[in-house]
Parts: C-alpha cells; sequence; structure tokens
C-alpha cells in the first residue's frame, strides 16, 4: 500500500478457476502465495496472464518472497488520495451468482478501526486469539488490523484446532475471543472444553454469521465470559454494529459504532419503519465501501444518491437502539460464516448433462449456520444420484461451497416471470 497498490485476497482453498477469475477480474499484476498453494496459485496465475510470483517458503522453480524483501525500498511513499484510492479488493459473492472486487479505501479501512474500537473492548494489555483468516474481511480488520490498533497481543493460528484452540485460550490466558457460530457451539457443547482452564477469557464477540440467542446463553454459562455479537458486511469495512461492554441484550447484533446511521425501510413501500417492526436495513456511514470493481449498476443497486446502502437483510430495532437480524432478502447461504451464491451452483448443477432444472436453498443448521441444498430435476430417463450431484460440484467450487444436501422433484416451482420460489423449498 506503501508503494500505491491495491490489495486483494484470495482464499487458499479456490480452484485455479475461481482464482483466475478474481486474478482477472482484479487487474492484478503480481500473485503472493504460500508454499503450500504454489501450484494452484501459478497454474491460475498463467491462465491469467500473471508473470510474477513469488512464494512464501521455498518451491523449487519459484522466486521466494523474501527475494521481494530483500530488494531496494521505494525511496519515499506514493502520494495517494486516501479518500479514493483503493487500499484493499477483497471479494464478495451476489446473489448473481458472480463474486465483485468490494473497493475499500484508506479512509474506509481507518474509519472502520476508530468506530469499532468501543464496541469491541480490546485494551492494551488485553490478550486475543486470531484463529479466522485474514483473506475475509473479518479477520483482516478486526483481528489483524483491529486487535493490533488497539494496542492488544494477538495469538494467530494457521488454522482451526479445537485441542489447539483450547490450549492457546488456556497457556496465553485469552482474555478475548473474535469467533464465528461454529466455535462458539463447541465451547458450549463439546466435552473437551472441561479439561481446559478459560478462566481469563472475559469476552467473546461473534461475527460474520447469525448467532442464536440460546446458543449464546449456553455458552456465556459455560465460559463464565460475556458471549456477544455484533455484525457488518464486506461493503462496510465490515463493522456497523457492536455490543458496548455490560450492554448486552439476548439476540441483539448491538447498537451502531459511532459515526453511523441506519434505517429500517419497508422494502414494498420505501417508508421508513417504526420501533420493532421488521424491515431492510439501510446503512450510511464513512466505511460504506467506494463501490463494486467495474459494475456501476450493482454499485447503483445498493447506494442510493444520499449514500445509504441497502444491506439486503431484514432487521428490526428496539426502543434501546438494540439491532436484531431478522431474515435476508438476499439469497446467498452463510456456511460458517462464508458467502455461498446459490445462482453460482444453479449455473454449475444446469451444466450436468442429467440435470433438466435445479435451485439451491439454505437448509439451517446447529453447526454450519447454513447448508446448501440442491432441488434436482432430472432429465427424462436420467439416473443421476444424490452422490454424483456432489461429486460433480465438488470437482468444481470450494470446499465451502459444496452442496451437501440433495432432493430429487419434479418440478422447480418459479413465478410467472421465471424467477424460484425458494421460499415454497425452503418450507417443504
Amino acid at each position: 500500500m506503501t508503494a500505491g497498490g491495491t490489495v486483494t485476497t484470495l482464499n487458499p482453498t479456490y480452484t485455479v478457476d475461481e482464482i483466475s477469475h478474481q486474478l482477472t477480474d482484479s487487474g492484478a499484476s503480481m500473485v503472493i502465495c504460500d508454499a503450500m498453494f504454489a501450484e494452484t496459485s501459478s497454474a491460475a496465475a498463467a491462465a491469467s496472464g500473471i508473470e510474477t510470483i513469488y512464494t512464501i517458503g521455498d518451491v523449487a522453480g519459484m522466486t521466494s518472497f523474501e527475494v521481494l524483501k530483500a530488494s531496494d525500498p521505494i525511496s519515499a511513499p506514493v502520494d495517494v488520495d486516501p479518500m479514493t484510492h483503493v487500499a484493499v479488493l477483497p471479494y464478495s459473492s451476489g446473489t448473481t451468482g458472480i463474486s465483485k472486487g468490494v473497493e475499500l479505501t484508506h479512509r474506509n479501512l481507518v474509519s472502520n478501526l476508530v468506530q469499532a474500537q468501543p464496541v469491541f473492548g480490546s485494551v492494551d494489555d488485553a490478550v486475543a486469539v486470531a484463529v479466522l483468516p485474514f483473506f475475509h474481511i473479518y479477520g483482516m480488520q478486526v483481528l489483524m488490523n483491529g486487535i493490533a490498533m488497539g494496542g492488544s497481543t494477538a495469538v494467530t493460528m494457521p488454522r482451526f484446532d479445537l485441542v489447539h484452540f483450547l490450549e492457546i485460550l488456556q497457556n496465553y490466558k485469552v482474555t478475548h475471543a473474535y469467533l464465528v457460530p461454529p466455535i462458539i457451539l463447541a465451547l458450549a457443547k463439546h466435552p473437551l472444553v472441561a479439561d481446559y482452564d478459560l478462566s481469563a477469557l472475559e469476552r467473546v464477540v461473534s461475527g460474520a454469521a447469525p448467532l442464536g440467542a440460546d446458543l449464546a446463553e449456553e455458552a456465556s454459562r459455560r465460559i463464565d465470559a460475556d458471549v456477544v455479537q455484533g455484525y457488518g458486511l464486506t461493503e462496510v469495512s465490515p463493522v456497523s454494529h457492536g455490543t458496548f461492554p455490560n450492554d448486552y441484550r439476548p439476540g441483539s447484533i448491538g447498537v451502531l459504532v459511532p459515526s453511523t446511521e441506519a434505517r429500517i425501510v419497508d422494502p414494498e413501500t420505501g417508508e421508513d419503519c417504526g420501533i420493532d417492526t421488521d424491515g431492510e436495513l439501510w446503512l450510511r456511514g464513512p466505511q460504506v465501501m467506494k463501490g463494486y470493481l467495474n459494475n456501476p449498476q450493482a454499485t447503483a443497486d445498493c447506494i442510493d444518491a444520499d449514500g445509504w446502502f441497502r444491506t439486503g437483510d431484514i432487521a428490526r430495532v428496539d426502543e434501546h437502539d438494540h439491532f436484531y437480524i431478522v431474515d435476508r432478502l438476499k439469497e446467498l447461504i452463510k456456511y460458517k460464516g462464508f458467502q455461498v451464491p446459490p445462482a453460482e451452483l444453479e449455473a454449475l448443477l444446469i451444466s450436468h448433462p442429467d440435470i433438466a432444472d435445479v435451485a439451491v436453498v439454505p437448509v439451517p443448521d446447529v453447526e454450519a449456520g447454513e447448508l446448501p441444498k440442491a432441488f434436482v430435476v432430472r432429465v427424462p430417463g436420467g439416473d443421476v444420484t444424490a452422490q454424483s450431484v456432489m461429486d460433480f460440484v465438488s470437482e468444481k467450487v470450494a470446499t465451502y461451497k459444496q452442496i451437501r444436501l440433495v432432493e430429487f422433484i419434479d418440478e422447480i416451482p418459479k413465478s410467472a416471470s421465471g424467477k424460484i420460489l425458494r421460499r415454497i423449498l425452503r418450507d417443504r
């Protein structure tokens, strides 16, 4: 960033095609990857016409990142406008099934770090565990940048493992943990938790996916620590709501972070809703993205002329200014905190020669939050099985996007305009 560049982060479990799409769409000119993922990254870079690739760790025939680090430094930081220059370009899946580059400026990121500090409650003597991936906006901003900004100590993990996680909580006397619901489920229910001393733990913050009030309170009782929720989206850098210390309310995502405005809007009439009335959550503040890369129509569809960002989530606010997420207008499936776009999976499945029609919907799951389920219509005489459907998808997408359940039906319910009636399928 000092050199005036823009960073686009990638999920290392992506396939060659998925990585290549992002590299091409973002206009990337250089790839830096871990040695473990050098083969996939190299193939994707080649497919995108990128010749410069560095590996963290030695890989035969490839250039080590140490070479880049040892090169001459730039003479001075490149002069950029922090209000408009895109610092990071994470990708967020849309209901169209095509992931979009979210343009986050230096102002977006710095503003949100300042906004979020009061609700996170980290202080300079806090110890926080950083288990979530840094390529995800939650890991990037809340863990990597936020913990450092707060002056706290971060204990990182390369990947989640329950025993290693519990050892870290115990041995490093972790006081703050920023987690996702599946990990909180383990804290509430897994027998291993009883074998570790978690007495230093003061506060657990859940994000990236909805956390049920009952589960939050069960985990809180077991580990004797506050378990609260926050809320945000990649498009808002990512935090818009959080729970202040000693201000927890069951099921709440908390209150607005400083310098953020919100509206609850009736999606049918466009009118503002009153207290305890469901409507679409709109947000405005310095953390709202610049827009979607190379996609002015998608930007205009979600940010109006007055700067209000339509989240696509149905919410309500109570008399104490606490917000609650009720449902989503968007059709994205949240699998363990990751966004799974149904339309992408539908487009893939419909390419199968034995599938005549298909729809993918979320199914509630205690551990994952939601599971992608495919409703499949076979072609006449087709003999495709549930397992072959799942195998077909697993070969072409990242692990978290895979179909977990399959049901065969005679017809996909659709409206007169041809839109899939997902509600009917979800209610089956």
